[in-house]
């Protein structure tokens, strides 16, 4: 996974509010556009950066097209942190077992 664009797509305020809305439910560009103060083609540019980082699926019924959330997106980073937070850890409980060793 391409860590760096995927919390990229998150950094904007108006992607945080589209993934917010999205959360635990599906829904069509003029119903996210309903809860934002942008216009439904802004909408959709941020979906497309947010499907193309992983962020949002998109379901094609008719001429309709829903998004929700990608929670493997979500899952994947939570995962890469924790990572990250176990080596952190693992690399403060050495420091300190070898300061007290030392004195």
């Amino acid at each position: 996974m391409a860590y760096e664009n995927a919390l990229l797509a998150v950094a904007d305020p108006t992607r945080q509010k589209i993934l917010a809305a999205l959360a635990g439910r599906r829904l069509t560009v003029g119903d996210i556009a309903a809860g934002l103060p942008v216009s439904r083609p802004a909408v959709s540019q941020h979906l497309k950066l947010l499907k193309d980082a992983g962020w949002v699926a998109e379901a094609r019924e008719g001429t309709r097209h829903y998004f929700s959330v990608n929670p493997a997106t979500a899952l994947a980073l939570r995962n890469h942190f924790e990572t990250m937070w176990q080596h952190a850890m693992r690399a403060y409980a050495e420091h300190v077992g070898h300061r007290k060793t030392r004195r």
